[in-house]
């Protein structure tokens, strides 16, 4: 069931340095090994928890995709205080992104996959931008009882499920990281 979209007027407690006790964007970022001019797609971008790190990452370009234009906007001031000049914006549902075919190597999708109607259909629709061989990370919020931070459980999606649906849209899964709080799945589009 997908959750309650976020609220862009708590955009701030998205970068609370708080929750650095669980999440790392820059290490999820450099298991990602990117390179100097690969396109990264980051899907459910918000105020930029992992778009600014990519984009310091690459030459290449970043598409930050949101549903909520006020995030965007948010976002937009944050790249432009970072002197980043290789990010684009694009409001889209996950479901249906306005980009291209292979437009990108690399992709990130954090924290949003709860608020999916049809993930299956999002994953196809990553499956469908990222170029043979592309890698990327799927971060969510663990099953847990009586969470504190992120969506309350019921809400929640457990990594197995999202480890099938990747599985269903074509992706390959390669690793499963859990965490206390949260876990990633890191996956890749087969050659």
């Amino acid at each position: 069931m997908a959750g309650d979209r976020f609220d862009p007027n708590e955009a701030a407690r998205l970068l609370d340095p708080e929750r650095k006790r669980l999440i790392d964007p820059d290490s999820i970022v450099a298991k990602l090994d990117i390179q100097k001019k690969m396109n990264i797609i980051d899907l459910g971008s918000g105020n930029g928890l992992f778009t600014i790190p990519l984009a310091e990452k690459t030459s290449g370009d970043v598409y930050a995709v949101d549903v909520e234009p006020e995030m965007l906007g948010i976002l937009s001031a944050r790249v432009e205080e970072y002197g980043l000049e290789n990010v684009g914006y694009v409001q889209a549902d996950l479901e249906e992104v306005s980009l291209g075919d292979a437009v990108a190597e690399r992709a990130v999708i954090a924290f949003v996959m709860h608020e999916v109607e049809d993930r299956l259909k999002a994953f196809e629709e990553v499956n469908r931008m990222l170029a043979k061989g592309a890698k990327g990370a799927v971060v969510e919020w663990a099953k847990v009882a009586n969470p504190q931070e992120g969506p309350p459980s019921d809400h929640r999606i457990d990594a197995e499920s999202v480890t099938e649906e990747l599985k269903k849209a074509g992706l390959q899964v390669d690793e499963v990281d859990h965490g206390k709080e949260i876990y990633t799945v890191y996956f890749h589009k087969k050659a």
